[in-house]
């Protein structure tokens, strides 16, 4: 890693300037001296920066801005202060550091750039990227698993174990994360691996034996085990944070399979089976478990949508702590969109047949989202970690996109499997 360090007249004191950083494999901490004045920084292609203040004193504080909002840390190393910036998809970033000796708590960073352009322009702009990414890719996303439930079989299960393994090794980072780790022992990646393996296999265990209960009792004997026989001193926290694991990424998304692929009572009302093609499996191919499927995964979608329009319009009163955004008025918003499109789907494809029964499914299904959705967001508050993980651009990680589905599953299969009579038909 190679600096260019250069100086610009400022009142604000002790701030250095890089010009141009190189793209560098490894974490590089390069101390470079500090003078009255401020400094801005630009970097290109670059995987992590250090600036370091080397100013002795007692109460010195260092504060950043990042504009593309990218991580850095306060550190310490052979007595200096210094941010460590770090990020692995850094194309040009604009970071400017302040290192005040005596700086008070109150005292905000200041937020300059290089170009001398606005700030909160640049960030304006950055949000509009996201937002034009989080549309195309969702957009994707969405017509890819509508494909993928439609299919069914064992498209749709390969599919769902693909998402869960990716998941999985998600929520084992966050276990390991500095956030959570600090506070209890994370199991040993070895384990953690082998967990990621048996969730991703759970589903396609469910497609083909049916039943669920069996594999993963079996899967959690040889977990424990593997905990119970390593090396060093077992901990109570490995086994939980593993089993928790287990439960959350393999059992429960399991249930998707039950609910898609083993509910093969045929719709026989809907109207859209009787015109769909014979090449395509015909009228047979529409079965409870598809129309269930569909109404639910749809279902959700509109929850979130109408929760986030009604709490960006109405938000006042908060939700819960957990997700300070989630307000009362978008969360009411969601509930009723989710029972609109439950409703008017079960018109469209004649499933339920009952109104109160769709209504009673969109209730449902409203609920398993939304605690799904604050049970990840409290694994990430933990985690310290605004996203679970990078594999969708501008989505975060899998566990981001399908957290509101992770016990929708297991709650649609048991209201339609045993509380609507001949499963609704």
């Amino acid at each position: 890693m190679t600096a260019a360090p250069s100086l610009m007249a400022c009142s604000s004191p002790y701030c250095v300037k890089i010009d141009t950083l190189l793209s560098s494999s490894s974490s590089e901490f390069n101390p470079i001296s500090v003078a009255s004045s401020f400094r801005a920084c630009r970097f290109r292609r670059c995987l992590s920066t250090n600036l370091i203040s080397c100013r002795p004193s007692a109460k010195l504080k260092l504060n950043f801005f990042d504009s593309s909002k990218g991580r850095g840390f306060l550190r310490i190393q052979n007595g200096g202060f210094g941010i460590h910036y770090n990020s692995s998809k850094i194309f040009t970033q604009t970071l400017v550091a302040r290192a005040d000796a005596n700086q008070t708590e109150d005292e905000e960073p200041v937020e300059v750039n290089e170009d001398h352009t606005n700030v909160p322009e640049l960030l304006q702009q950055q949000k509009s990227s996201q937002l034009a990414k989080r549309v195309i890719f969702g957009i994707g996303i969405g017509v890819s698993a509508g494909g993928i439930v439609l299919a069914g079989g064992w498209v749709f299960s390969i599919a769902l174990a693909a998402a869960v393994f990716a998941g999985s090794r998600e929520y084992f980072e966050l276990v390991r994360s500095h956030g959570i780790a600090s506070g209890m022992t994370p199991p040993p990646r070895y384990v953690s691996r082998v967990c990621s393996v048996i969730c991703a296999l759970l589903p396609l265990f469910t497609l083909y034996k049916g039943q669920i209960d069996v594999s993963v009792t079996s899967a959690a004997f040889i977990v424990a085990m593997a905990l119970l026989l390593q090396r060093g001193n077992p901990r109570f926290s490995q086994l939980s944070s593993t089993m928790f694991g287990l439960f959350y990424c393999g059992y429960l998304p399991s249930f998707w399979v039950k609910l898609r692929c083993r509910l093969t009572a045929p719709a026989l009302n809907s109207g859209v089976g009787a015109t769909w093609p014979i090449l395509l499996g015909g009228q047979a191919h529409w079965t409870v478990g598809l129309v269930a499927t569909l109404i639910s995964i749809s279902s959700v979608i509109a929850a979130d949508t109408f929760a986030f329009a009604g709490g960006k319009a109405f938000g006042r009163t908060p939700l819960t702590s957990i997700s300070p955004k989630k307000t009362w008025e978008g969360a009411l918003a969601g509930l009723t969109g989710c029972i609109a499109t439950c409703v008017l789907l079960s018109k469209i494809l004649s499933w339920p047949t009952s109104t109160l029964g769709a209504i009673g499914f969109g209730f449902l299904n409203f609920f398993g989202s939304l605690f799904g959705d604050l049970l990840e967001s409290m694994i990430k508050r933990d985690a310290g970690v605004k996203d679970s993980g990078s594999l969708i651009p501008g989505h975060g990680g899998i566990l981001d996109r399908v957290d509101s589905y992770v016990f929708t599953g297991a709650l649609a299969y048991a209201f339609v499997r045993n509380l609507l009579p001949l499963y609704g038909v």
